[in-house]
């Protein structure tokens, strides 16, 4: 049984007319008759009421038809599939992400995929999270990196990395000789915030609101590369994940400080469209990168 068959009974049955059937796939009206009279034959059913204008489905019809309209869908999807995977050992991954995870935490993951796919460009923006949001939405940008996600409709999130949160500040600064720190103790003290649309100043303010603590924001910025310019010049401090701060806590610019109350973490998230067709490369990509977070 072709699927070329199964299509045109499909057509019949929506059409309900055998000319207007036969002229859709170049045939002849005996030609459709014929491949009509075949399936009916070998599932020993009737599946069209010929005698009624226009044409009608049996029960048996019905049932078949439903079963047809199946098997074609999958087929186009493994089509598609088949494609997309021939295609996978080349092309380009097109991956937005902001600044701390596209900077810092995101070139590891890259450096493993390239030994994989050394034919695939991955190609990364750098974007504000609403950006993020707006090109993945718009079919611009294959697969999304965010912090504090949010859920969508239109969008598959998984959960990515729980980056550690440390107060972050100058050596200059006087918290910098502790090795510990009590989150009461930057009550009141000079802050270098970001802006109130990027989604990790809500969460650092949910933190000092669940422990009453107030800060005095001096200044705001919208990435984080600021943010730590800012404090390497003791403007101020900051909460910020530790794994954007490596480099210069290494350089001896910049002093970290684990809280003795908890550990605070900021959760990041993949996001793609529902409905955006990724190839093998773009799916194994998104494997690696929910890979440590499985383990």
């Amino acid at each position: 049984m072709q699927i070329e068959t199964l299509q045109i009974f499909c057509d019949l049955a929506e059409l309900r007319n055998f000319s207007k059937t036969a002229e859709k796939h170049l045939l002849s009206q005996s030609a459709v008759s014929q491949r009509l009279s075949q399936l009916e034959l070998t599932y020993k059913s009737q599946l069209v009421d010929r005698k009624k204008r226009p044409l009608e489905l049996t029960p048996a019809g019905q049932l078949f038809y439903d079963a047809c309209k199946d098997i074609i869908e999958r087929y186009e999807q493994l089509r598609s599939e088949l494609n997309a995977l021939q295609k996978s050992s080349s092309g380009r991954i097109n991956v937005a992400a902001i600044y701390s995870i596209g900077m810092h935490t995101l070139p590891e993951y890259v450096k493993k995929f390239m030994v994989k796919y050394p034919n695939v460009n991955v190609h990364i923006e750098y974007l504000s999270s609403v950006q993020i949001y707006e090109a993945v939405l718009a079919g611009e940008v294959d697969i999304g990196l965010v912090a504090v996600p949010k859920r969508d409709k239109r969008l598959e999130v998984y959960d990515f990395a729980d980056e550690p949160l440390v107060l972050v500040c100058s050596p200059k600064h006087p918290l910098a000789g502790e090795s510990e720190l009590d989150i009461h103790k930057v009550q009141f003290e000079r802050f270098i915030a970001f802006e109130k649309d990027v989604p990790t100043r809500a969460w650092v303010d949910g933190i000092l609101q669940h422990y009453n603590v107030s800060v005095r924001p001096v200044i705001e910025f919208d990435n984080i590369e600021t943010v730590k310019r800012a404090i390497e010049i003791n403007l101020g401090i900051s909460i910020l994940p530790e794994t954007a701060i490596v480099q210069e806590v290494v350089g001896g610019t910049m002093k970290a400080i684990c809280f003795s109350n908890e550990r605070f973490y900021r959760p990041t998230g993949i996001i793609v469209r529902k409905d955006k067709l990724l190839r093998q490369a773009g799916r194994s990509f998104i494997e690696l990168l929910r890979e440590k977070r499985d383990s």
